[in-house]
């Protein structure tokens, strides 16, 4: 199993960045996937998730109506759009996918990847 998170970077305030999460060896589109952040010194948090047909997502308040979270199943893709970044959503962003069947989870995630927002 693999979730490999790509294009994070340094933005200045107000930029956008678009994250991508590509996940191999377990079945995409029967699983949740979410985006967490890690800022220093503090707890992980969720930031957004989507259903595994990609109907429903959810997002903190935080984040509402800046970032945007989709997924193509043909690509075993996530991504995360983060419009008018501020300096505090510096953090790892990272993926997750999740499936909970009967009496029983599967969890897995990547690696993370940084944003820093800065001017």
């Amino acid at each position: 199993v693999q979730l490999v998170e790509s294009g994070g970077g340094l933005v200045q305030p107000g930029g956008s960045l678009r994250l991508a999460c590509a996940a191999s060896g377990f079945t995409f589109s029967s699983y949740a996937m979410s985006w967490f952040r890690q800022a220093p010194g503090k707890e992980r948090e969720l930031v957004a998730s989507i259903s595994s047909a990609g109907g429903r997502t959810n997002y903190a308040d935080s984040v509402k109506d800046r970032f945007t979270i989709s997924r193509d199943n043909a690509k075993n893709t996530v991504y995360l759009q983060i419009n008018s970044l501020k300096p505090e959503d510096t953090a790892v962003y990272y993926c997750n996918a999740k499936f909970i069947g009967l009496g029983y989870e599967h969890d897995y995630w990547g690696q993370g990847t940084q944003v820093t927002v800065s001017s």
